[in-house]
């Protein structure tokens, strides 16, 4: 199966999964890491998070992370998340958006058409500067909704991991 209708599969299964639950609230408690495979790290419920250095140096997927953001999603979601007259505040949304709903909306798009306020996002489930860096789109807007990282381009971060490198080149067809 191609990697792409691949995520999409994951991403739509989550979703499901996840609209079965309650509300979903996210913290800095709950985004404690609890894993770490080979500088990817996993919070107790094994979804993806950051890892920010007492001196402010911030793992790979998180730097990563902010690099897409600011290269795809920054136009309708403005600098580092905090929305626009075009899309909301990632910053304040992923408060209350889990990994699974995340993946499901970024893959396959989403529309609000409701009171006059017209917004569309589009499906993403085909952009490969997307989509082989979903999880680190959701560390970084993660790490900048529980407030652990502020505003602007993180000035340090770890070096990439090998990991990062393979399923980059994977991914990319590289």
């Amino acid at each position: 199966m191609p990697i792409r209708k691949t995520i999409l599969a994951v991403a739509a299964g989550l979703a499901l999964m996840a609209s079965q639950g309650s509300t979903y609230a996210d913290d800095a408690a709950a985004a404690a890491v609890a894993s770490d495979a080979n500088g990817k790290y996993a919070d107790k419920d094994g979804n993806p998070t950051y890892k920010i250095q007492p001196d402010g140096t911030v793992d790979w997927y998180t730097y990563s992370g902010y690099r897409r953001f600011n290269s795809e999603c920054h136009v309708c979601h403005g600098a580092d998340g905090a929305g626009s007259s075009f899309a909301p505040a990632l910053a304040n949304s992923l408060k209350s958006i889990n990994y699974a709903d995340f993946m499901g909306i970024v893959a396959g798009g989403r529309k609000n058409l409701s009171g006059g306020n017209e917004k569309v996002m589009p499906a993403f489930g085909d952009n490969k500067n997307v989509y082989c860096y979903m999880d680190d789109l959701y560390v970084y807007l993660r790490a900048r909704a529980v407030g652990e990282l502020p505003r602007g381009r993180p000035a340090k971060h770890e070096d990439k991991p090998d990991a990062a490198k393979q399923q980059e080149s994977s991914c990319m067809g590289g």
